[in-house]
């Protein structure tokens, strides 16, 4: 059976044969461009309210906690909006299995968490905000 599965924003086609669980093959498949309609005959309605920009990933502001090597995030220790002291743990995470905690480099506020229990993550990953 081929299955399309989408990995940090990139898609792969994956064969897997039946009553097996092993990957028989994967193939990186290019993204298809979506055609819009266009109807002429619609109406233009104009709004005074200003359109605000949609929000977008990992733009929150403060200091970026970075992932140190690759690993799973086996738990996570503090929320949103938690106050920590530089030291505090903020993740353990399982790498070459071996738990790390990944600890606050400095005193601030979690502004934005990146990632949840069970994620992998590469070296350089944003794992969390710091405010």
């Amino acid at each position: 059976m081929k299955y399309i599965v989408t990995i940090n924003d990139k898609s792969y086609e994956v064969e897997v044969e039946k009553g097996q669980a092993n990957i028989v093959g994967t193939t990186q498949v290019a993204p298809v461009p979506v055609q819009a309609v266009v109807n002429t005959n619609a109406t233009v309605v104009e709004t005074t309210a200003p359109v605000a920009p949609p929000a977008q990933a990992g733009t929150s502001s403060g200091e970026p906690i970075k992932a140190p090597m690759p690993g799973t995030i086996i738990a996570v220790q503090v929320n949103q909006g938690a106050a920590v002291k530089k030291g505090d743990v903020l993740f353990i995470m399982e790498a070459m299995k071996m738990e790390s905690e990944i600890t606050a480099a400095k005193d601030g506020v979690v502004s934005q968490i990146m990632v949840g229990k069970g994620a992998s993550v590469s070296t350089g990953d944003i794992l969390l905000m710091l405010q």
